[in-house]
Protein backbone atom coordinates (compact mmCIF):
# COMPACT_ATOMS: atom_id res chain seq x y z
CA UNK A 1 0.00 0.00 0.00
CA UNK A 2 1.71 3.14 -1.10
CA UNK A 3 0.66 6.70 1.28
CA UNK A 4 1.53 9.87 -0.35
CA UNK A 5 0.63 13.42 0.42
CA UNK A 6 -0.25 16.81 -1.90
CA UNK A 7 -0.31 20.38 -0.88
CA UNK A 8 -3.38 21.87 -2.73
CA UNK A 9 -2.65 25.64 -1.55
CA UNK A 10 -0.75 27.54 1.24
CA UNK A 11 -2.91 30.11 3.46
CA UNK A 12 -0.59 32.71 5.77
CA UNK A 13 -1.01 32.95 9.62
CA UNK A 14 0.46 34.91 12.20
CA UNK A 15 2.80 32.14 14.27
CA UNK A 16 1.02 33.13 17.54
CA UNK A 17 -1.79 32.03 16.35
CA UNK A 18 -1.48 28.13 15.75
CA UNK A 19 1.52 28.18 18.41
CA UNK A 20 1.75 29.18 22.04
CA UNK A 21 4.06 31.87 22.62
CA UNK A 22 4.95 32.54 18.95
CA UNK A 23 5.85 35.34 17.52
CA UNK A 24 4.14 38.01 14.79
CA UNK A 25 6.09 36.40 11.58
CA UNK A 26 3.93 34.94 8.96
CA UNK A 27 4.14 31.12 8.66
CA UNK A 28 3.03 29.68 4.96
CA UNK A 29 0.93 26.93 6.10
CA UNK A 30 0.37 23.98 3.98
CA UNK A 31 -3.36 22.13 3.05
CA UNK A 32 -2.55 18.90 2.40
CA UNK A 33 -4.36 16.02 0.83
CA UNK A 34 -3.50 12.29 0.74
CA UNK A 35 -3.47 10.06 -2.18
CA UNK A 36 -3.57 6.12 -0.80
CA UNK A 37 -2.76 3.56 -3.63
CA UNK A 38 -4.93 0.08 -1.79
CA UNK A 39 -4.74 -3.40 -3.06
CA UNK A 40 -8.31 -4.02 -2.92
CA UNK A 41 -9.89 -0.60 -2.86
CA UNK A 42 -7.61 0.99 -5.84
CA UNK A 43 -7.01 4.75 -5.53
CA UNK A 44 -8.35 6.43 -2.40
CA UNK A 45 -8.04 10.32 -1.93
CA UNK A 46 -7.92 11.46 1.74
CA UNK A 47 -9.91 14.88 1.59
CA UNK A 48 -9.55 17.38 -1.97
CA UNK A 49 -7.70 20.17 -0.19
CA UNK A 50 -8.38 23.66 -1.82
CA UNK A 51 -9.48 23.58 -5.31
CA UNK A 52 -11.08 26.38 -7.81
CA UNK A 53 -14.51 25.98 -6.15
CA UNK A 54 -13.85 27.34 -3.17
CA UNK A 55 -11.54 29.96 -4.41
CA UNK A 56 -12.52 31.46 -7.72
CA UNK A 57 -15.80 29.56 -8.62
CA UNK A 58 -18.09 31.71 -10.39
CA UNK A 59 -21.06 30.32 -8.46
CA UNK A 60 -20.01 30.74 -5.07
CA UNK A 61 -22.23 32.30 -2.58
CA UNK A 62 -21.56 35.60 -1.18
CA UNK A 63 -20.61 33.73 2.31
CA UNK A 64 -17.95 31.43 0.36
CA UNK A 65 -16.39 34.58 -1.39
CA UNK A 66 -15.45 36.43 1.49
CA UNK A 67 -14.24 33.42 3.34
CA UNK A 68 -11.70 33.29 0.54
CA UNK A 69 -11.38 36.85 1.14
CA UNK A 70 -10.04 36.41 4.16
CA UNK A 71 -8.20 33.77 4.26
CA UNK A 72 -6.62 33.96 0.67
CA UNK A 73 -5.35 30.41 0.16
CA UNK A 74 -3.03 30.44 -2.54
CA UNK A 75 -3.44 27.15 -5.20
CA UNK A 76 -0.40 25.07 -5.76
CA UNK A 77 -1.50 23.91 -9.30
CA UNK A 78 0.88 21.13 -9.60
CA UNK A 79 -0.14 19.83 -6.72
CA UNK A 80 -4.62 20.33 -7.17
CA UNK A 81 -6.09 16.71 -7.01
CA UNK A 82 -6.20 16.00 -10.74
CA UNK A 83 -2.63 16.73 -12.17
CA UNK A 84 -1.36 14.59 -9.03
CA UNK A 85 -3.45 11.86 -9.91
CA UNK A 86 -2.15 12.09 -13.75
CA UNK A 87 1.01 11.66 -11.99
CA UNK A 88 0.18 8.33 -11.17
CA UNK A 89 -1.28 7.32 -14.33
CA UNK A 90 -4.69 8.03 -12.94
CA UNK A 91 -8.11 10.07 -13.77
CA UNK A 92 -10.90 10.85 -11.61
CA UNK A 93 -13.44 8.24 -13.26
CA UNK A 94 -10.79 5.75 -11.37
CA UNK A 95 -10.84 7.37 -7.62
CA UNK A 96 -13.73 4.91 -5.99
CA UNK A 97 -13.34 6.00 -2.95
CA UNK A 98 -13.06 9.61 -1.36
CA UNK A 99 -12.00 9.48 2.59
CA UNK A 100 -13.81 12.86 3.95
CA UNK A 101 -12.14 13.58 7.67
CA UNK A 102 -14.53 16.61 8.15
CA UNK A 103 -16.46 19.18 6.48
CA UNK A 104 -14.89 22.09 6.24
CA UNK A 105 -13.93 24.06 2.58
CA UNK A 106 -10.51 22.95 2.18
CA UNK A 107 -11.19 19.63 2.74
CA UNK A 108 -14.09 19.34 0.60
CA UNK A 109 -14.15 21.60 -2.32
CA UNK A 110 -13.05 19.01 -4.77
CA UNK A 111 -15.51 16.59 -4.17
CA UNK A 112 -17.56 17.09 -7.01
CA UNK A 113 -14.42 16.23 -9.20
CA UNK A 114 -15.18 12.98 -8.09
CA UNK A 115 -18.47 11.60 -9.80
CA UNK A 116 -17.92 8.03 -9.53
CA UNK A 117 -16.68 7.86 -5.53
CA UNK A 118 -18.12 6.87 -2.77
CA UNK A 119 -17.77 9.06 0.36
CA UNK A 120 -16.42 7.66 3.82
CA UNK A 121 -17.29 10.26 6.36
CA UNK A 122 -19.21 10.22 9.81
CA UNK A 123 -22.75 9.97 9.09
CA UNK A 124 -23.61 11.37 12.51
CA UNK A 125 -21.80 14.38 11.65
CA UNK A 126 -23.75 14.27 7.69
CA UNK A 127 -27.15 14.23 9.77
CA UNK A 128 -26.15 17.13 11.94
CA UNK A 129 -25.19 19.48 9.51
CA UNK A 130 -28.41 18.24 6.90
CA UNK A 131 -30.77 19.79 10.45
CA UNK A 132 -28.90 22.47 10.55
CA UNK A 133 -30.09 26.01 8.49
CA UNK A 134 -27.41 27.07 6.20
CA UNK A 135 -26.39 29.96 8.76
CA UNK A 136 -25.72 27.80 11.59
CA UNK A 137 -23.95 25.27 9.16
CA UNK A 138 -22.02 28.15 8.22
CA UNK A 139 -20.90 29.03 12.18
CA UNK A 140 -19.88 25.52 11.95
CA UNK A 141 -17.53 26.12 9.01
CA UNK A 142 -19.60 24.04 6.44
CA UNK A 143 -20.48 25.49 3.24
CA UNK A 144 -23.22 23.15 2.21
CA UNK A 145 -23.09 24.55 -1.91
CA UNK A 146 -19.53 22.35 -1.73
CA UNK A 147 -21.35 19.12 -1.43
CA UNK A 148 -22.37 17.28 -4.77
CA UNK A 149 -25.94 17.03 -4.93
CA UNK A 150 -25.68 13.11 -3.94
CA UNK A 151 -23.54 13.22 -1.58
CA UNK A 152 -25.97 11.44 0.73
CA UNK A 153 -26.69 8.78 -1.74
CA UNK A 154 -22.77 8.08 -2.24
CA UNK A 155 -22.21 8.24 1.49
CA UNK A 156 -20.66 5.35 3.20
CA UNK A 157 -21.00 5.78 7.24
CA UNK A 158 -18.41 5.18 9.96
CA UNK A 159 -21.48 3.79 12.04
CA UNK A 160 -21.49 0.80 9.43
CA UNK A 161 -17.34 0.04 9.92
CA UNK A 162 -16.12 -2.65 12.62
CA UNK A 163 -14.47 -1.24 16.01
CA UNK A 164 -10.86 -1.97 16.20
CA UNK A 165 -9.64 -1.83 20.62
CA UNK A 166 -7.15 0.99 21.43
CA UNK A 167 -3.87 -1.17 22.35
CA UNK A 168 -0.95 -0.45 24.26
CA UNK A 169 -1.10 3.01 23.29
CA UNK A 170 -2.29 2.78 20.02
CA UNK A 171 -5.79 4.47 19.21
CA UNK A 172 -8.80 2.21 18.14
CA UNK A 173 -10.80 3.44 15.33
CA UNK A 174 -13.41 2.12 12.72
CA UNK A 175 -11.31 -0.27 10.17
CA UNK A 176 -12.36 1.33 6.53
CA UNK A 177 -11.82 -1.56 4.42
CA UNK A 178 -11.91 -4.79 6.21
CA UNK A 179 -8.27 -5.61 6.44
CA UNK A 180 -7.16 -3.55 9.67
CA UNK A 181 -4.91 -1.17 6.75
CA UNK A 182 -6.32 1.73 7.55
CA UNK A 183 -8.45 3.11 10.63
CA UNK A 184 -10.42 6.16 11.15
CA UNK A 185 -9.41 7.15 14.86
CA UNK A 186 -11.70 10.09 16.31
CA UNK A 187 -10.36 12.93 16.97
CA UNK A 188 -12.79 15.45 18.56
CA UNK A 189 -12.09 19.30 19.30
CA UNK A 190 -11.63 21.10 16.12
CA UNK A 191 -14.58 20.41 13.81
CA UNK A 192 -17.92 18.08 14.08
CA UNK A 193 -16.79 14.72 13.05
CA UNK A 194 -13.29 15.02 12.64
CA UNK A 195 -11.24 11.94 12.28
CA UNK A 196 -7.55 10.90 11.55
CA UNK A 197 -6.42 8.01 9.77
CA UNK A 198 -4.16 5.45 11.40
CA UNK A 199 -1.99 3.14 8.97
CA UNK A 200 -0.57 0.70 11.53
CA UNK A 201 0.67 -0.93 9.05
CA UNK A 202 3.27 0.34 8.04
CA UNK A 203 7.00 0.67 8.92
CA UNK A 204 6.83 2.87 11.59
CA UNK A 205 2.51 3.51 12.23
CA UNK A 206 1.14 6.79 10.89
CA UNK A 207 -1.56 8.54 12.29
CA UNK A 208 -2.63 11.64 9.84
CA UNK A 209 -4.28 14.16 12.58
CA UNK A 210 -5.32 16.12 9.96
CA UNK A 211 -6.42 19.47 12.09
CA UNK A 212 -6.16 18.37 15.64
CA UNK A 213 -3.48 20.96 15.33
CA UNK A 214 -1.78 22.85 13.00
CA UNK A 215 2.05 22.69 13.86
CA UNK A 216 3.66 19.50 15.33
CA UNK A 217 5.51 21.55 17.61
CA UNK A 218 2.63 22.72 19.29
CA UNK A 219 2.04 19.22 19.98
CA UNK A 220 5.18 18.01 20.87
CA UNK A 221 6.16 21.05 23.21
CA UNK A 222 2.60 21.50 25.07
CA UNK A 223 2.17 24.57 22.85
CA UNK A 224 -1.10 24.27 22.12
CA UNK A 225 -2.66 27.85 20.92
CA UNK A 226 -5.12 29.32 23.13
CA UNK A 227 -7.73 32.73 22.74
CA UNK A 228 -8.19 33.94 20.22
CA UNK A 229 -7.05 30.29 17.94
CA UNK A 230 -9.94 28.54 20.67
CA UNK A 231 -12.73 29.83 19.02
CA UNK A 232 -12.28 28.35 15.87
CA UNK A 233 -12.96 25.00 17.68
CA UNK A 234 -16.28 22.77 17.69
CA UNK A 235 -15.28 21.86 20.80
CA UNK A 236 -12.42 23.44 22.75
CA UNK A 237 -12.57 21.43 25.96
CA UNK A 238 -11.81 18.10 23.22
CA UNK A 239 -8.24 19.72 22.06
CA UNK A 240 -6.52 18.83 25.08
CA UNK A 241 -7.50 14.88 25.47
CA UNK A 242 -6.84 14.59 21.33
CA UNK A 243 -3.72 16.16 21.96
CA UNK A 244 -2.91 13.74 25.04
CA UNK A 245 -4.11 10.94 22.88
CA UNK A 246 -1.10 11.69 19.67
CA UNK A 247 1.59 12.62 22.46
CA UNK A 248 0.76 8.68 23.88
CA UNK A 249 0.87 7.47 19.71
CA UNK A 250 4.10 9.04 19.78
CA UNK A 251 5.71 8.00 23.15
CA UNK A 252 5.18 3.93 21.77
CA UNK A 253 7.17 4.87 18.01
CA UNK A 254 4.34 6.34 16.38
CA UNK A 255 4.63 9.45 13.98
CA UNK A 256 1.69 12.01 13.57
CA UNK A 257 1.23 14.39 10.82
CA UNK A 258 -1.01 17.33 10.61
CA UNK A 259 -2.70 18.76 7.73
CA UNK A 260 -1.36 22.55 7.66
CA UNK A 261 2.44 22.04 9.21
CA UNK A 262 4.57 23.70 6.45
CA UNK A 263 7.66 21.06 7.55
CA UNK A 264 7.82 18.62 4.70
CA UNK A 265 7.38 15.12 5.24
CA UNK A 266 8.58 12.22 3.93
CA UNK A 267 5.11 11.17 2.76
CA UNK A 268 4.86 14.56 0.56
CA UNK A 269 5.22 14.75 -3.30
CA UNK A 270 7.68 17.46 -2.83
CA UNK A 271 9.97 15.68 -0.37
CA UNK A 272 12.38 13.50 -1.12
CA UNK A 273 10.70 10.78 -0.23
CA UNK A 274 7.63 11.52 -1.70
Amino acid sequence: MKVVFANSAWVAAAERLILRGGSWKTVRLRVRYGLIIHPQAGPVLIDTGYTPHATTGADRSAALRFYGAALRPELNEAEQPLPVLKRFGLSPQDVGTVIVTHFHADHISGLSLFPHARFIASDAAWSRAKARTAWQNLSHGVFTELFPADFESRLDGLSSKQQIEPSDGIPGGADLFGDGSVLAVDLRGHADGQFGLLFPRLDRPLLYAVDAQWLLAALVENRTPGFPASLLAEDASALEPTSATLRRFLTVGGEVMFCHDPKPTSYDLDSEGG
